[in-house]
């Protein structure tokens, strides 16, 4: 079996480190991005993961969310080139913030997005709702935020005494 990652957590300061963009990809990134699958399928309840959560400094996304894990998407180097005007205001949550804390983030409803695949080739995805929200989350890992750094600043400190509280 493939080994995996360990996922980083709030408040390792990796986090907040954006990620590199991949220059070529190669059989090492394939190898990364088959671990971060790994990984990935290894957690419960887990509909993403941005390499810089597992401390792979480096700008790539695996998403699957079906039930059966049968639908992986990978995305290198993403960039969101529209966005539309309608947002939803939805709950979400992320492994490297232990997991169980969720609170409401307000995103796009409808994004368009340019990624390179795991063979190196160019291509876009339109996406919507629950595959938009996990997108933009994503990219927002690979530029070293947190969900959470969306939070007024009240929100944010009850969820960081939340996240300490269930770390101790």
């Amino acid at each position: 079996m493939t080994d995996v990652y360990p996922i980083l957590q709030h408040p390792d300061p990796r986090l907040s480190q954006p990620g590199q963009p991949v220059e070529e990809v190669n059989d090492e990134i394939r190898a990364i991005i088959k671990k971060m699958f790994a990984t990935h399928y290894a957690q419960s309840n887990c509909a993403a993961l941005a390499a810089t959560q597992l401390g792979v400094p480096l700008r790539i996304t695996v998403i699957d969310f079906s039930h059966e894990k049968n639908e992986p998407l990978c995305l290198i180097n993403p960039e969101i080139i529209e966005r539309s005007t309608d947002m939803l205001n939805e709950f979400e949550g992320c492994m490297s913030v232990g997991g169980r804390i969720n609170e409401r983030v307000k995103r796009h409803q409808c994004i368009r997005v340019r990624a390179l695949n795991e063979a190196g080739e160019s291509f876009e995805i339109e996406a919507s709702d629950f595959l938009s929200r996990c997108i933009q989350h994503e990219i927002d890992h690979l530029d070293g935020i947190l969900f959470i750094d969306h939070l007024s600043g009240l929100k944010r400190k009850m969820v960081d005494r939340k996240f300490a509280r269930r770390t101790q």
